[in-house]
């Protein structure tokens, strides 16, 4: 099943992910939802545009700022489908709820800090 996002939401997306960036913060699925106001399917269109996202970024060769949204859970991760999205894209390898997931995500995060991404057109 295919979702879209419109244009508002969108821009919206990218906004929230660089003012997280900025202030070196991560942010929950939910807060996204929440401050996006996304309609129902939220989550499903959520997943859906930070995997459209994840994509652009791997094809640019820039860390994934979709790494950024995490679960409110105590793992403080992202969903296993961030996981099996990043592997797709042959950015990470390995299980997508064990020990190297973790790791990797830790790293991909500090990148994304670390990087400077051109304006969004």
């Amino acid at each position: 099943m295919s979702m879209r996002i419109s244009r508002q939401h969108w821009q919206g997306l990218l906004g929230e992910l660089e003012a997280a960036r900025q202030q070196r913060h991560l942010v929950t699925y939910r807060a996204l939802i929440e401050r996006l106001q996304l309609p129902t399917p939220a989550m499903q269109t959520l997943v859906a545009a930070l995997e459209h996202l994840a994509a652009l970024d791997a094809r640019a060769e820039q860390p994934l700022r979709s790494a950024l949204v995490i679960s409110q859970g105590a793992s403080r991760l992202p969903r296993p489908g961030f996981f099996q999205c990043a592997e797709r894209l042959g950015c990470f390898s390995g299980a997508p709820d064990g020990v190297a997931a973790a790791s990797w995500h830790s790293a991909e995060v500090v990148r994304v800090f670390e990087h400077n991404y051109p304006e969004a057109p």
